[in-house]
């Protein structure tokens, strides 16, 4: 049969198919090809002797935290109480996006501000090709997870259990869970659990709000700057770092207002990594 991790405790591995839960334990031969399922694989298993024999190939994954084929990640970002942290924003969708999942970014606290501060933001993330709601746009946050595996990450204190309460009401105490396993330094969660959401899942991890972007060359981290991509070869130079080159296109439209300074300023501070 096929399925899908959704839970992983030491050895054991619960897997769900036709809605119906196995845990299972590896194939020895696994072990013996160095082969570890995590959480999110899609695997073929014997349901009698529940045993996973095989997993099928990962579209992505993460090693901190362990899991696999992750469709999106809601981006949770404060715009008060913690105050609006571009920095963060833009590391999240620079990492994500790296590894090949999409980025939904959610504003949270918008009650708490006069929202025409932030419309030139908003509708700039928007404007560059991302999905962007507000945490009020409940009903139409709640299609986003429909047959997807979703992580969400962000500032601790950006509303995130707040957040997961309005969309799902029947994850109850499950909630608890995730809001501490998102928040850095203080989770308490020992695995990585698959829970269901509007038809999809939404992992409850601990680390991903921690995600870095050392193992990421500069050249990968300018090519995930999405709007930089627009100007790919109207610099000076083919292979341009949009740095301390002359005739550089990016810092031609940073300069015109066309790009976001604050992106800009971001992605020098990425590649120089300060």
């Amino acid at each position: 049969m096929r399925g899908i991790i959704v839970k992983h405790i030491s050895n054991d591995y619960t897997v769900e198919s036709d809605n119906r839960f196995y845990v299972c334990k590896a194939r020895g031969k696994m072990r013996k090809l160095n082969i570890s399922p995590i959480v999110g694989d899609k695997v073929i298993f014997d349901e009698n002797d529940k045993v996973i024999l095989d997993v099928l190939p990962r579209k992505n994954y993460l090693l901190r935290p362990p899991v696999a084929n992750i469709d999106e990640v809601l981006i949770i970002t404060s715009l008060k109480n913690p105050n609006f942290d571009s920095h963060l924003l833009d590391k999240l969708l620079v990492v994500t996006e790296w590894n090949n999942i999409t980025p939904i970014i959610v504003f949270t606290k918008s009650d708490l501000i006069n929202i025409n501060d932030f419309k030139e933001i908003i509708n700039y993330y928007k404007n560059i090709g991302y999905e962007v709601y507000l945490n009020t746009e409940i009903d139409k946050i709640k299609k986003v997870f429909k047959d997807k595996v979703s992580v969400f990450a962000g500032q601790s204190g950006a509303g995130k259990s707040t957040l997961l309460n309005k969309i799902s009401p029947d994850l109850d105490l499950k909630t608890g869970e995730i809001s501490l396993a998102l928040n850095r330094g203080r989770h308490t969660t020992r695995h990585t659990e698959l829970l269901k959401i509007n038809g999809g899942y939404v992992a409850d991890t601990p680390g991903f709000s921690a995600l870095e972007l050392t193992d990421m060359t500069n050249s990968d981290i300018r090519d995930n700057f999405t709007e930089f991509n627009f100007y790919r070869g109207e610099c000076k130079y083919r292979d341009c770092m949009h740095d301390k080159e002359d005739n550089c296109m990016v810092k031609k439209q940073v300069a015109e207002g066309n790009i976001l300074k604050s992106r800009y300023e971001n992605y020098l501070n990425f590649i120089h990594r300060k």
